[in-house]
C-alpha cells in the first residue's frame, strides 16, 4: 500500500543553526589538532582556511539544490534526477555506509570516554546504553532529535569559545607582554617550518575535520522554512570555520612554539591547566563525550533519512518508506541502529581492539560525497538553463568553483597516497566503487526480470 504520511517539518531555525554548527566541529579539534600542527606548524591556520573555503563552495552548491527542492535524501536524490541512476544510487549508499562506520566508531568512543570516569564499566555496556537512548529519541519525533543535537552542539561551541577566550587572556596576561608572545608564529622554523609540502599534507588532514557538514542538506526535507533557514545556516559556515578552527589555531600558535603543542596533553587541556582550572581533563572528557553522542545522534538521523530517500527512488527496499504517526522513518532508524549494534558485540568480544582500519573507506567516502555534489550541481545548473528556471539561492562562482573544487579533491586523493595510514583508503576506492556498481546492476536486473 502506498505510504500516505510525510516527513514532518519539525526542525526549527535554532535546531538547523546548531546542527550546522555541530557538524562543522568534531572531536578532532580537541584531540587531533596536535598531529595536524606537527605537519605544518603555524601555517595550520592557512590549511584550515583553504579547506574551509572549498567546503563553503561545496555547501553553497548543495544549498542551491536543497532550497530549490527541499527533499529527504538530499544529494542522492539530486544526483539521480540530474546526473543519472547510478550516481544517485552510489551517493546514497556511500553516504549511508560512511555514517554506519562513523556510528560504530562514535559508540566505541563513548565507551572509552565513560571508562575515564568509571573504569570498571565495560565499554560495550556504555555503547549499548547510548545506542538505546539515542535510538529512542530519534524514534520519538524529529523535534526530539533536533533538541538533543541543539544542546550537544551547544556544549561543543561553548567549550571552543571558552578555549579561545581563556587562550586570549593568557596571551594578553603573559609576563613577556603582548605582542612578544605572538612571535611564536614565525620563530621556531618560520610560519611554514615544513615548507609548502607540509602545508599541502596538512590541508589533506584538515579536510576530514569537515566530514559530515553536508548534513545540512539532509535536513532540508524536515526544515520548517527551508527557503530561509538553509541559506542562513550555510552562509554562516564560513565564519564558523574562521572562528572555531582558524581562531583556535591562532590562539594555540601564539601561546606555545608549534613543536610543543600537545606534547604534554591535549591543547585544550593545556589551556585550562595554565589558567589554573584543576578539572581541565574532566572538562575535556565531558566535552568529547558530548561530541561523540552528538555525532552518533546525527548519524542515526541522517542514515534513516537517506534510507527513506533511497526507498522512494527504488534504490532500497520499500519497507524503508514506512513512517510512524509522528512522521519518523522508523524502519530506517531500526535498521541503522541494529547494524551499529554489531560494534557493541565487538566491544564485548574484543575490548580495546576495535576495527579502526575500516576508517579507510570512511575517509574516502567523504571525498566521494563532495565530488558527487560538485558534479551534480553542474548538471543541475545545466538543467535549470535548459528549463529557463531561476533558483533562489545561487552557488558562488559557478562553474569555476565547481571545477576548482573537483581539481582540489582530486589533489586530496593523490596526496592521501603520501600519508601513512591513508594510502589504504585510496587503494580501497576502486574496490568500493566496484561493489556499489555490482549492487546497482543487480538491482536493475531484478527490476527488468
Amino acid at each position: 500500500m502506498e505510504e500516505k504520511k510525510n516527513l514532518h517539518r519539525g526542525l526549527k531555525n535554532r535546531h538547523l543553526q546548531m546542527i550546522a554548527l555541530g557538524s562543522a566541529v568534531g572531536t578532532g579539534l580537541f584531540y587531533g589538532s596536535a598531529s595536524t600542527i606537527s605537519l605544518t606548524g603555524p601555517s595550520v591556520m592557512l590549511a584550515y582556511l583553504i579547506g574551509g573555503v572549498v567546503i563553503y563552495f561545496i555547501m553553497r552548491m548543495l544549498g542551491e539544490m536543497s532550497v530549490d527542492e527541499p527533499v529527504s535524501g538530499s544529494f542522492s536524490y539530486y544526483a539521480s534526477k540530474y546526473w543519472g541512476e547510478f550516481p544517485g544510487f552510489m551517493a546514497g549508499w556511500n553516504y549511508w555506509y560512511c555514517y554506519i562506520m562513523v556510528s560504530m566508531a562514535e559508540l566505541t568512543a563513548v565507551g572509552i570516554y565513560v571508562n575515564y570516569w568509571f573504569p570498571d564499566v565495560p565499554q560495550w555496556l556504555s555503547a549499548l546504553v547510548c545506542l538505546v537512548v539515542i535510538t529512542a529519541i530519534n524514534l520519538w519525533n524529529v523535534s526530539a532529535y533536533g533538541e538533543v543535537e541543539f544542546w550537544m552542539a551547544l556544549i561543543k561551541v561553548l567549550a571552543i569559545l571558552s578555549m579561545i577566550f581563556l587562550g586570549g587572556y593568557l596571551i594578553l596576561a603573559d609576563p613577556a607582554g603582548f605582542p612578544a608572545n605572538v612571535s611564536n608564529l614565525w620563530l621556531h622554523g618560520g610560519f611554514l617550518p615544513n615548507g609548502v609540502w607540509g602545508l599541502m599534507l596538512a590541508v589533506v588532514v584538515v579536510m576530514f575535520s569537515f566530514g559530515g557538514i553536508e548534513l545540512i542538506g539532509i535536513t532540508a526535507g524536515e526544515a520548517e522554512n527551508p527557503d530561509k533557514s538553509i541559506p542562513r545556516a550555510i552562509n554562516q559556515v564560513i565564519w564558523r570555520i574562521l572562528l572555531f578552527y582558524v581562531g583556535t589555531m591562532l590562539v594555540l600558535m601564539c601561546l606555545w612554539p608549534w613543536n610543543q603543542v600537545g606534547m604534554e596533553a591535549s591543547p585544550f587541556v593545556q589551556i585550562f591547566d595554565n589558567v589554573g582550572i584543576p578539572a581541565a581533563a574532566h572538562i575535556l572528557n565531558f566535552v568529547v563525550l558530548s561530541a561523540a553522542i552528538s555525532v552518533y545522534n546525527s548519524a542515526i538521523y541522517s542514515n534513516s533519512r537517506m534510507l527513506y530517500g533511497l526507498a522512494h527512488k527504488g534504490d532500497a527496499f520499500g519497507i524503508m518508506k514506512v513512517l510512524s504517526t509522528r512522521g519518523v522513518p522508523i524502519m530506517g532508524i531500526y535498521i541503522s541502529s541494529a547494524i551499529t549494534l554489531v560494534i557493541v558485540i565487538m566491544n564485548y568480544l574484543f575490548p580495546g581492539e576495535v576495527f579502526m582500519y575500516l576508517f579507510a573507506v570512511v575517509i574516502i567516502s567523504a571525498v566521494i560525497n563532495w565530488i558527487n555534489i560538485c558534479i551534480t550541481h553542474l548538471k543541475f545548473r545545466q538543467y535549470c538553463k535548459e528549463q529557463n528556471h531561476e533558483t533562489k539561492f545561487k552557488a558562488l562562482l559557478y562553474p569555476v568553483a565547481n571545477y576548482f573544487c573537483l581539481a582540489f579533491l582530486a589533489g586530496v586523493i593523490i596526496l592521501m597516497t603520501q600519508i601513512e595510514g591513508m594510502s589504504m583508503a585510496v587503494w580501497a576506492l576502486p574496490i568500493w566503487l566496484l561493489i556499489l556498481y555490482i549492487s546497482f546492476r543487480y538491482k536493475k536486473s531484478r527490476e527488468n526480470a
